[in-house]
């Protein structure tokens, strides 16, 4: 039997709590003429966090890797996750 394929809104989900448990603001993030632009933003203590999430095993498209850079080019910190355990580890180490 096949395992159940794991949805990237439980993915998200999942990590938006535990990120507001642990004080984080989250709010979906949506940049009105731009494409590929990451899910979520956090913000902590001044620290804001970009995130993208896709269901485990999957990576963002050519496009989002792209979004992404240009992004951390102006100085953002951006990241993709595809499972809590990364997210976790990412999160804490801004904390």
């Amino acid at each position: 039997m096949a395992e159940p394929i794991i949805r990237e809104s439980k993915v998200e989900k999942r990590c938006c709590e535990y990120a507001q448990g642990r004080g984080w603001w989250v709010s979906k993030f949506t940049a009105p003429g731009k494409k590929a632009v990451p899910d979520r933003v956090l913000i902590r203590g001044g620290i804001v966090l970009f995130i993208e999430f896709k269901r485990p095993g999957e990576e963002p498209t050519a496009q989002q890797y792209h979004r992404h850079k240009e992004m951390r080019k102006a100085g953002a910190n951006v990241t993709w996750v595809d499972n809590f355990a990364d997210f976790k580890n990412y999160i804490i180490a801004f904390e």
